[in-house]
């Protein structure tokens, strides 16, 4: 029974366990299909909420869209009128640029125009302190000569005057440099010369020479008159010839003398198209405007008719440039000399290939100074002698100047002498120079009568005229002639120079006239009283503040303090050539 029950009892509990086993399945059945009905109701609602939330959405968006869009064509056309605007103020911006470019680039090209009153102001001074200079450097000379216990203190107080003075002249020197002017100096120096040169090839080379008025050039005298006397009688010709519109012809070109080949041995032919001297009517200077051919006879002596001389001559001036000269330039009168040099002395080709060799054989480079010392026969009667100590001593003082601007380069200077034996007192005296030049050139100098000596008197006179300064004796035509080139080859070179003896002249110049521009009671009868306005008659300058001159008022010759008086300007009324004017073109200089 046991047994049975047990079986029982195992089957009964193995039913209950199997039902429950089918109930639980039923149940988890139940509950996964109660899941999955929920999961897809959830699903349906969120799909619902979705459906519905998109289309509110969607509406929501489109407003929202459309109010943007509506905004941003606003911006949109706001941003457009801006860029309008601003297109506007950049294309008047650009166009400003450029209109301030191009008055950027015309204001660098502008010619400040100084006045005249300014310049002579300015040149003023820098006379005036030279004057000054003189002056005091004459009295404190006299002291030391005067009172024997006095001269280390005149010494001393010498040189803080020297060292005063090289100081002022410097700064009044550089007011040149920094006043704005200086492109205006160097245009007005080419325009004025290219049209004076422009002018003498119009006269010199007429386009039918048998109708064409003539001034034939006739030298009278022989061989007394060297190279530098002739070519200052020869360049007379041409003035006269450029006064009244002639050409200029030498009449007797054996009278040269000079070279085996006459004047056109060394220089280019003063005349491409015209050099007869045929016409239908002929007088001897003055004639009359209407005789074709006028003999102008030279030099004339000292004692002939004033009547007969040109009153055409330097120092007088053409009426129409003289102003412009006169603005330009310290002494007009050297500068307009200085063209018509720049006309005789085109030298020809092997002429410019000797002065290129020589300048390269002597190493002759800047910055330099000329030094040219006239001895032999121009003691005889023309000049006094001055020692090489008196020379140096101008040298000495321009190479101070210099080192007062920071330049302590070599101090150079070329040598030109007809004394060879100074080469070596210079280099012995002075060995801290450079000193430049040839002995050989010297030897030749005083000849003057053979091809080579000319040829080499030339190449002093070339290499004189492009130093940066020249000291020597204005009594010398060499030393003047290489000063009057000098003035053709830069706007001015007025005070570039010393001279130990006279100040500058033109052998038959009519007078050189001074102007008091402040009155003047004498010290004593040596000197002259001076009314403001008083035309003085210069006789030379003493280099101790005083030059002496007659008085056209009182017609007396006496002293008068040079700082008181200015240089008065003459002029006549040239040939004006008024077919000849300037173009914009760039020319070609040809210096000597």
């Amino acid at each position: 029974m046991i047994f049975i029950f047990t079986v029982l009892h195992i089957q009964t509990s193995g039913t209950v366990m199997k039902s429950t086993m089918n109930i639980m399945k039923m149940i988890k059945c139940y509950l996964q299909f109660w899941k999955r009905i929920f999961m897809f109701s959830f699903l349906v609602l969120v799909v619902l909420f979705y459906v519905t939330f998109y289309f509110n959405c969607k509406k929501t968006f489109a407003d929202d869209l459309e109010q943007t869009f509506a905004i941003s064509l606003e911006h949109l056309d706001e941003e457009r009128r801006i860029n309008i605007e601003l297109t506007e103020i950049r294309n008047d911006l650009i166009q400003k640029l450029r209109f301030d470019e191009k008055n950027m680039k015309n204001t660098s090209k502008m010619l400040y125009v100084p006045s005249e009153e300014y310049e002579l102001l300015r040149r003023r001074i820098y006379s005036n302190t030279k004057e000054l200079w003189y002056y005091v450097s004459s009295t404190l000379r006299s002291l030391a000569n005067e009172f024997d216990d006095l001269k280390p203190n005149v010494s001393d107080m010498k040189t803080m005057v020297d060292e005063h003075y090289r100081s002022l002249l410097r700064d009044v020197a550089k007011l040149a440099d920094v006043d704005g002017y200086s492109l205006w100096r160097l245009k007005e120096f080419g325009s004025l010369s290219r049209l004076v040169q422009k002018r003498l090839q119009h006269t010199q080379n007429p386009p039918d020479c048998s109708k064409a008025k003539k001034l034939l050039c006739n030298f009278v005298y022989g061989n007394w008159c060297g190279f530098g006397c002739r070519v200052h009688h020869f360049v007379k010709c041409l003035f006269v010839a450029y006064a009244t519109e002639r050409t200029m012809i030498i009449d007797n070109p054996g009278n040269w003398w000079f070279t085996s080949g006459g004047f056109e041995k060394l220089f280019l032919p003063l005349s491409d198209t015209c050099t007869s001297k045929d016409g239908e009517t002929f007088s001897h200077w003055p004639g009359n405007e209407t005789t074709q051919v006028i003999m102008y006879d030279l030099p004339r002596p000292d004692n002939a008719d004033k009547h007969l001389n040109s009153l055409y001559l330097p120092v007088v001036l053409p009426e129409d440039l003289a102003e412009r000269i006169n603005v330009l330039h310290g002494d007009p009168a050297v500068w307009w000399i200085g063209q018509f040099f720049k006309y005789i002395f085109r030298p020809q080709p092997f002429i410019t290939n000797a002065f290129n060799e020589f300048a390269k054989r002597v190493r002759f480079q800047k910055p330099i100074v000329g030094l040219h010392i006239r001895r032999t026969d121009k003691l005889i009667k023309e000049a006094s002698l001055h020692k090489l100590e008196e020379y140096m001593y101008h040298v000495e003082e321009y190479y101070k100047l210099k080192e007062l601007d920071g330049v302590n380069d070599t101090k150079r200077i070329y040598l030109a002498t007809d004394e060879p034996t100074l080469f070596d007192e210079a280099r012995l005296k002075y060995p801290e120079y450079d000193i430049i030049g040839d002995p050989e050139i010297s030897k030749s100098a005083s000849t003057q009568k053979l091809d080579g000596s000319i040829i080499n008197i030339n190449i002093e006179i070339y290499l004189l005229a492009h130093c940066d300064y020249v000291v020597c004796t204005f009594s010398s035509n060499v030393c003047r002639l290489a000063y009057e080139i000098m003035n053709s080859l830069q706007p001015d070179a007025s005070a570039k120079f010393t001279s130990l003896d006279r100040t500058f002249f033109f052998h038959g110049q009519v007078r050189k006239l001074n102007v008091a521009l402040l009155s003047h009671k004498a010290y004593g009868p040596e000197e002259m009283d001076l009314d403001v306005g008083d035309e003085i008659e210069e006789a030379g300058n003493h280099w101790d503040g005083y030059s002496k001159g007659k008085n056209l008022r009182t017609n007396k010759l006496l002293l008068y303090p040079t700082f008181k008086v200015t240089r008065k300007i003459e002029v006549l009324p040239f040939a004006s050539y008024p077919n000849i004017t300037m173009n914009n073109e760039v020319q070609k200089e040809e210096n000597f």
